[in-house]
């Protein structure tokens, strides 16, 4: 389903392929400048992961910009905490901020931090902790659900160095034994993580017979082709096998899109420098469509006034029974 009105359950606007794949470029470009301005971040991930998103928050989940708390949305839980930035923009195109503001990414009190908070911004279901008990949130959220009689779905964005946590699989139990039926995950398969080859730090595969075993449906896809990443989704939400999870083992490179960064491990845990954001974006046929010059100002201008207009509330903590003001 399309973005949606919560109350009058109407097309807010139905993206097509073309349009899915021309929003997965932009945010690619709008990613790599965010970064940048940045410092630090996750490249090769974020662009890994781009056809994904795009597909899932532009044309299958439903959900509404306008009301973010409505009962009835999909929840879309992300485990891949650090991929942040994909969420920040996948959400932005959805309608639910400026694009532009996620150039304050992990700036002093933005509220685009490295990490997603859920207090913080509109949109984000769970604020990210410990790696790998995402899962076992999104399983209870689709328990829930069961238990509420709610036709929502619960997506869990994973990556699949992070299904060496031992609770990945505890999750994966509990919600083929519960017959979570509307719970699907989504697999990043780029096959690295920051220390190199997934297979050489810990091998986990083969993902879709483990997956298998533990009583899910898995789907395998080209995670950059928009119409295969769109039928998967549209399949594990709409016809599910009744009783049965659903996980989508997405086929992906890290960097996709820019030739430098593609199938380097490197890339998974740095942000790229001035020069490398420009020849990245000529790469993706953008350094005419992104006024990136503009925007790495505003992010550069940014802390300044932060600094002058303090942002952070004051809180209040206890240490051994003495409350201290921060």
């Amino acid at each position: 389903m399309p973005l949606v009105n919560a109350f009058s359950k109407a097309v807010v606007r139905d993206f097509s392929l073309d349009e899915l794949k021309d929003a997965a470029r932009l945010m690619r470009g709008y990613d790599l400048v965010a970064l940048c301005a940045a410092g630090s971040g996750h490249s090769g991930g974020t662009l890994a992961l781009m056809d994904i998103v795009t597909a899932l928050y532009l044309k299958v989940a439903t959900h509404d910009p306008n009301n973010p708390e409505w009962r009835h949305r999909d929840r879309i839980i992300w485990l891949a905490g650090h991929k942040a930035p994909a969420l920040y923009l996948a959400l932005a195109f959805s309608g639910y901020f400026p694009i532009e503001d996620v150039v304050t990414l992990r700036k002093l009190y933005s509220p685009f931090q490295g990490h997603s908070h859920r207090l913080k911004l509109p949109g984000v279901e769970v604020s990210r902790g410990s790696r790998g008990q995402e899962l076992s949130i999104a399983a209870g959220l689709a328990l829930s659900g069961k238990l509420d009689h709610d036709e929502h779905t619960v997506f869990c964005i994973m990556g699949d160095g992070e299904q060496q946590a031992g609770n990945i699989w505890e999750a994966a139990m509990e919600a083929s034994h519960y017959e979570l039926d509307n719970l699907v995950g989504i697999i990043d398969h780029n096959r690295l993580q920051i220390d190199g080859w997934i297979k050489d730090v810990m091998n986990g595969e083969p993902l879709a017979e483990r997956y298998r075993d533990f009583g899910w449906e898995v789907i395998e896809i080209d995670g950059h082709e928009i119409e295969q990443v769109v039928s998967a989704l549209q399949k594990a939400k709409n016809v599910p096998v009744f009783g049965k999870p659903t996980v989508i083992i997405a086929n992906t490179l890290i960097g996709k899109g820019v030739s430098f960064m593609e199938n380097i491990a490197g890339w998974d845990d740095r942000a790229p420098s001035y020069d490398e954001m420009v020849r990245a974006l000529e790469e993706l046929g953008l350094k005419r469509a992104i006024a990136y010059d503009v925007l790495l100002k505003n992010a550069k201008e940014y802390q300044p006034e932060v600094d002058i207009k303090p942002r952070r509330p004051a809180f209040r903590m206890k240490f051994g029974g003495i409350t201290r003001v921060k």
